[in-house]
């Protein structure tokens, strides 16, 4: 007796619409966790995104889901940003250049404080994140010491650390009310990292990713 063959399971994907409702709601809590911290109502959320509450809790369960995917999102265009500056720049320090003015853009000084204070910061989808920028980063600093453009007394931490600074507004200044400064600061910044600049040695020791991730800062 011949036996029916077994049916086959559907794999549903995503709706246009869902997917761009979705998007939607990232890019507006990335703008309203800029402007106002990672506290913002998910109300407000939904109103900026021009959806409905249901749409956002359907998306994302909590407010730690939301945080999460809002700064994987940064760091993965800040991931892009870096592979591009590589593969679109033969000059070594140009291509560290544009990474640098790419990664203020984004926010990410502002997104990031967000990790230790609102949910797990090993969380697989975040690590992986993670990762992969400072790869990236470590390769468009080591091509620009390679070329002799960079200077060799500096590492990646230090690079973080002054974009983390630089790009965020000073206590009492609106989140956007420096803007017009950033890049001028970050080009500052910029030229000082030249291999040949007027400062021949830098006090201390250059900041490691290890650094950073001691509770204690290096010390």
């Amino acid at each position: 007796m011949q036996t029916a063959p077994p049916e086959r399971r559907r794999t549903t994907r995503p709706r246009a619409d869902a997917l761009r409702n979705r998007e939607r709601i990232v890019a507006a809590a990335r703008e309203l966790f800029v402007e106002h911290g990672a506290d913002v109502p998910l109300d407000d959320i939904a109103r900026r995104a021009g959806v409905g509450n249901a749409t956002v809790y359907r998306n994302f369960p909590d407010r730690d889901a939301l945080v999460r995917e809002v700064v994987c999102s940064v760091m993965e265009r800040t991931a892009r940003a870096a592979e591009q500056a590589l593969a679109e720049n033969d000059d070594a320090f140009m291509a560290l250049e544009r990474f640098v003015h790419a990664a203020a853009d984004e926010r990410i000084s502002a997104l990031c404080p967000m990790i230790s204070t609102t949910f797990d910061q090993h969380h697989p989808d975040l690590e992986a994140a993670r990762l992969r920028v400072e790869r990236l980063v470590a390769d468009v600093m080591e091509r620009a010491k390679a070329a002799g453009q960079l200077r060799t007394d500096v590492a990646v931490g230090d690079l973080m650390i002054v974009i983390g600074q630089l790009s965020r507004p000073p206590a009492g200044l609106g989140c956007l009310s420096i803007d017009r400064y950033v890049h001028r600061h970050l080009q500052l910044f910029l030229d000082g990292l030249r291999a040949h600049s007027r400062s021949n040695d830098l006090p201390g020791t250059p900041v490691t990713l290890q650094d950073l991730r001691d509770p204690g800062c290096g010390r």
